[in-house]
């Protein structure tokens, strides 16, 4: 509060040092009875609403600064719009009403839409559904960027037990896989047995190594790459790789699709609301055709 007296202090001063007319702070011309920071023509910026742009725990300094150009940009604003009042011919003051009533009414259908559709659309989806929307539009998902499944592990130059890891990392076996999986507490970042699908853009993020190696030797299939640079060592292997224009794999695209099929459930549970309403209209007598 004490930020605020000061602030309004010293945005009175800096108003009477500009000249700036017209300044009563308890104006009898609104029906708010309070602080009036700055008015043009009969219109006033009140000190609550230059209170709710003011950030807490900045410097008085910083509110001051702050203040004073929003109160010229809000009086820029409102001269600008008296301006346009006084000097738009009435054909195009029509049109813009037309237009504000147009937006008011398509703010309050929309409106209603969104309350209706939150009460009844139906947000789960099955795997099923998933699955038979992939299938059905396969075409429809082909990918724009080349994609990875990796394994890959990540430790320091001081891991003692790199031989090791070197060594079950090439195994096939489920046993040195697991023996690998202890490791993992050692490791910087791992990835065993996830099979997401990453972007070659990502890879290159992931191991910083790769980017002095050519795309073409990359995208393959390798079940043993190590890397090396001044923090640590990657071991990778490339399970699998898919080129652009390929059919995205399911996984990497259901969330995608589960969006997809929501937005038709809007599209279809809204034409079924017109629908209703307009047979309701007829139904009531709320709606004639002549």
């Amino acid at each position: 509060m004490k930020k605020l007296v000061l602030l309004f202090s010293v945005l009175l001063s800096v108003s009477s040092c500009d000249k700036i007319k017209s300044l009563d702070i308890f104006t009898k011309k609104e029906e708010k009875k309070e602080p009036v920071v700055a008015s043009v023509g009969e219109t006033n910026l009140y000190l609550s609403e230059l209170e709710s742009v003011i950030p807490k725990g900045i410097s008085d300094n910083d509110s001051i600064v702050l203040a004073k150009s929003y109160i010229n940009t809000w009086a820029k604003q409102q001269l600008l719009l008296q301006r346009a009042e006084e000097n738009i011919s009435e054909v195009n003051s029509n049109k813009i009403d037309e237009l504000i009533k147009a937006y008011r009414q398509s703010l309050y259908i929309n409106g209603y839409k969104e309350t209706l559709i939150k009460q009844q659309l139906d947000t789960i989806i099955s795997e099923a559904s998933i699955e038979d929307y992939y299938q059905k539009n396969k075409d429809n998902f082909k990918l724009n960027e080349e994609l990875l499944q990796i394994k890959y592990v990540y430790f320091g130059n001081d891991f003692l037990d790199k031989e090791e890891a070197i060594e079950k990392f090439k195994s096939t076996e489920e046993e040195d896989l697991e023996d690998l999986e202890a490791l993992t507490i050692n490791f910087k970042d791992y990835q065993l047995r996830d099979s997401t699908w990453i972007t070659y853009d990502k890879l290159l993020q992931k191991i910083p190594p790769f980017r002095y190696e050519t795309k073409e030797k990359l995208l393959k299939i390798s079940k043993f790459i190590k890397k090396e640079d001044s923090l640590g060592v990657y071991l990778v292997a490339v399970n699998n790789v898919l080129m652009r224009n390929d059919i995205a794999p399911l996984s990497y695209i259901e969330n995608n699709i589960k969006q997809l099929i929501l937005h038709n459930r809007k599209i279809e549970l809204v034409r079924d609301i017109e629908k209703t309403l307009i047979n309701d209209a007829i139904k009531n007598n709320e709606f004639k055709e002549y």
